[in-house]
Order: structure tokens, then C-alpha cells, then sequence
């Protein structure tokens, strides 16, 4: 199966992601504003109100991600696994995703655990860079390994994701074992994978300008008209900060265009999310999958990651 055959037949996850990120979004939208309306008329302090429906609304969607969609993206790998692996998909994708993350469920969720420690291998070895060019290069040489740092805290979603696949493509194994042992194929075949990176990047960056942009335009054409209530939100900032606040949150106008940004980078997110990585993880799962099913990780080479990271070493010893 072509990439394109096997995106387009696993989309309904993301789609069922989609309509969830939706209708959560009209809740969360809907909490918030009814905080904010609530302590505005009964205590004139708005802010607070609408501070307080922020935090019910990260407690929700923490419970929605953890449960209710890391489920749906689980079986969509599964089975984008399996259409890279073995080349075919059945016809009730949706429902063979399903069956296959309740056969594994244990293992899915003891892999939700173990993806910590694969990223904290990526942040250490992130964090080594950032320093080695600060020693190197001054500013310049610490902005460099920023960059390079930002580019691999990127590609740790897409690594795993990929071992999340392995995970379920080895199926002999325990989910512990075969995290390992995706790392390690990471580390093998680093060069082949970071090919990757063009795409993830340039793909990223192009559905921020067009589709975020498109939604920042739409959103500050609507709460341009909304007036008053940022008029009252900049009210609220002054008091909080008594009136020792930079002018530009003074300007309802500039309020309106942060609250637009922040609509527009919340639409991104869920389009590309639900429609672009997708594709673009099919691909790196591709090459992923290929490079370690022709070369599976061995016992003796966990020892390249032991010496990188305390975590993974420690993971290693409880096999």
C-alpha cells in the first residue's frame, strides 16, 4: 500500500479526534465565558472568573486527551502500523483499530507511561547540545543549539509515535522491552530518520501560515465587535497590575488580535493535527518500521542508550 492509500483509509480516527477537539471546544469555550459573565455581574471581577473557568477546562481536557483520544490516535498507528508492515488494511479499519488496542490495552497503557522516559533521553541529550553551544559559541553558538534542541523536542512526538508502532508490531514482546527497542532503532538509523525533518518542518510550517491564518483573519473579524467585553477584560488587567501595565494590553484593539492569535493557533492545532501529521507520520513511520525490521535491536545493543540515559538504563534492568 502507498502512503497516500494507507492515510487516507486510517483519516476516520482523526476525524472522530476532530469532532471531539469540536465539541469539547464549544464546552470549554462555553465554561470560560459563563465564569466570566458570572463574576462580572455579581463581584465586578470577570478576570477571575474567567481565570477560574481556564483551570476547569485544563482538568477537563486533560481527562479528554488522556482517556478518550490517546485511544482513538492509538488504534489509528495500529493500524497505520500494520498498512506499513504488512501492506493491507481491512475494511473496517476503525473497528480492527478498536479491537486491537483493547487486545493490548495493558500494553498501551504501560507504554503511555514509558514514553516519559524516552523523552527525557531527547530532553537530556537536548539540553547537551543547548550547553555545548553556549561553550562553543557564545550567544550565537547557544541560539544554534536551541535550534537544534527545538528540532529534536519536535521529533520525539513523531519517535514516539513510531515506537508505539513497534510496540504493537512486536506483539511477542512486552511493551517495556519493545520501547527499548524502538530508541534504540532511533539511534541506529538517526541519519535515515532525520531525512524526515524537511518535511515535518516544512509541512508545519505552511498549514501555520495557511490554515492558521486563515482562522486568526476569521477570528478577529468576529471579536473585533465584541467591544465591551475587552474593553472590560483591560479594566480588569489595570487593577490587577495597578495600572503599572505596558499600553499595549491597555488597547482593547490589541487584545482582540492576542485572543484572534491564540483562536488561530488552536484551529491550527487541531487541523493539523487531525489532517497533516497524519500523512507526515505515515511516511516517517515507513522509514522507521523498514530500518528496524531489517535490523532488530539486540540485547547487547540496549548498552549504546544505558551510558546516554539513567532512565532508560533503569527501564532496561526491569525487563
Amino acid at each position: 500500500m502507498s502512503n497516500g492509500e494507507i492515510y487516507r483509509k486510517t483519516l476516520v480516527f482523526s476525524v472522530r479526534r476532530l469532532l471531539i477537539d469540536l465539541i469539547m471546544l464549544l464546552v470549554y469555550a462555553g465554561i470560560c465565558v459563563l465564569g466570566f459573565v458570572i463574576l462580572d455581574k455579581t463581584t465586578d471581577h470577570g478576570l477571575i472568573g474567567l481565570g477560574i473557568g481556564v483551570v476547569i477546562v485544563i482538568a477537563i481536557a486533560v481527562l479528554v486527551s488522556r482517556f478518550i483520544k490517546y485511544t482513538l490516535y492509538a488504534g489509528q498507528i495500529a493500524m497505520i502500523t500494520r498498512g506499513v508492515t504488512e501492506g493491507t488494511l481491512p475494511d473496517d479499519v476503525y473497528g480492527e483499530g478498536k479491537r486491537m488496542v483493547k487486545e493490548r490495552f495493558t500494553t498501551v497503557a504501560v507504554y503511555f507511561a514509558a514514553t516519559s522516559i524516552i523523552k527525557g533521553i531527547f530532553r537530556q541529550i537536548g539540553n547537551l547540545i543547548t550547553k555545548l553551544g553556549d561553550a562553543i559559541g557564545g550567544d550565537v553558538g547557544g541560539t544554534i543549539g536551541s535550534v537544534i534542541s527545538t528540532v529534536i523536542q519536535v521529533l520525539i512526538g513523531y519517535l514516539c509515535d513510531c515506537c508505539l508502532g513497534w510496540v504493537f508490531f512486536r506483539k511477542e514482546q512486552s511493551s517495556g522491552k519493545a520501547t527499548c527497542e524502538g530508541a534504540v532503532i532511533f539511534f541506529k538509523h538517526g541519519k535515515t530518520l532525520l531525512r524526515n525533518m524537511g518535511r515535518i518542518f516544512g509541512m508545519g510550517l505552511l498549514s501555520l501560515l495557511v490554515i492558521g491564518g486563515a482562522f486568526f483573519g476569521v477570528a478577529y473579524l468576529i471579536l473585533s465587535r465584541f467591544d465591551n467585553m475587552f474593553e472590560a477584560v483591560a479594566r480588569e488587567i489595570m487593577e490587577a497590575a495597578e495600572g503599572d501595565v505596558s499600553p499595549f494590553f491597555q488597547d482593547p484593539n490589541n487584545l482582540a488580535l492576542i485572543a484572534a492569535a491564540v483562536v488561530g493557533v488552536m484551529f491550527w492545532g487541531f487541523i493539523h493535527s487531525t489532517f497533516i501529521r497524519p500523512f507526515v507520520l505515515t511516511g516517517v513511520m515507513r522509514n522507521y518500521m523498514e530500518s528496524g525490521m531489517n535490523d532488530i535491536p539486540t540485547e547487547d545493543q540496549f548498552a549504546m542508550l544505558d551510558s546516554k540515559s539513567p532512565k532508560f538504563a533503569k527501564l532496561h534492568q526491569e525487563l
